[in-house]
């Protein structure tokens, strides 16, 4: 959401309104959504949207009668064709698709953007540190989980704006026990004190699919090569 806030932010807005989704809300029926929240609680003077908008209980409302119930209460409505990209929509299901199918690359083409995940640096239990690669670790919380595996990312320290670059894991850590879902992004040229801090990691390529190796001299012979690749492809496109 915060990220969210900051894009309208930039491209000039001077307020968000969200809304909690609860089931007062769901319940509202099309004509009240117009009349008495958007007309009635907050005096809304225009709406824009796309062509596929859809409102009220059960999605009963559409574009046509926003339109119609608009009039009624003096809301202006306008509509805004679909972006189109090799003849298709771009649309939140085709940036979802390449996540999920480790393409972030074109999710970010589509997005004009990187996919990024926010969050609080925690605690672990310090077997990157062990190993030569120390890691920040983000809980990945309610943001779409991308194909699980190794990626060529970069961090932002949002308290001083510092960037960074890195390779990082996303999954279950397969060769550590108990498995346990998190973003372990391992920064280059970095020793700082990143626990308590909030960052935001951006992906920038896939480069493998999580996987158990024999030993750790394997795992971390793997790592080695997984750095040296990020920082090819990182540094290629700076």
């Amino acid at each position: 959401l915060e990220q969210r806030q900051e894009l309208y932010l930039e491209a000039g807005a001077t307020a968000m309104l969200v809304f909690h989704f609860d089931g007062e809300l769901a319940g509202t029926s099309a004509e009240d959504f117009v009349k008495v929240l958007l007309a009635e609680h907050l005096g809304v003077a225009g709406v824009v949207t796309g062509e596929d908008f859809t409102f009220g209980k059960g999605r009963t409302g559409n574009r046509s009668m926003l339109e119609s119930l608009g009039r009624e209460v003096g809301i202006e409505c306008r509509t805004v064709a679909p972006v189109l990209d090799g003849g298709a929509p771009v649309s939140s299901s085709r940036i979802r698709d390449a996540l999920r199918e480790g393409n972030p690359q074109e999710a970010a083409r589509l997005l004009t953007r990187p996919f990024a995940i926010r969050g609080v640096v925690e605690h672990g239990d310090k077997r990157g540190r062990e190993i030569g690669y120390p890691t920040a670790n983000l809980a990945i919380e309610n943001y779409l989980r991308p194909r699980y595996g190794i990626y060529a990312v970069t961090g932002r320290l949002l308290a001083t704006g510092q960037e960074l670059l890195g390779a990082a894991n996303l999954g279950t850590r397969p060769q550590f026990d108990p498995p346990k879902e998190l973003l372990e992004p391992h920064f280059f040229d970095f020793d700082g004190d990143l626990y308590g801090q909030e960052i935001e990691v951006a992906f920038h390529h896939f480069l493998r699919p999580e996987a158990k190796f024999d030993n750790l001299e394997a795992l971390v012979a793997q790592m080695d090569k997984d750095c040296a690749d990020a920082k090819r492809l990182l540094t290629a496109h700076a």
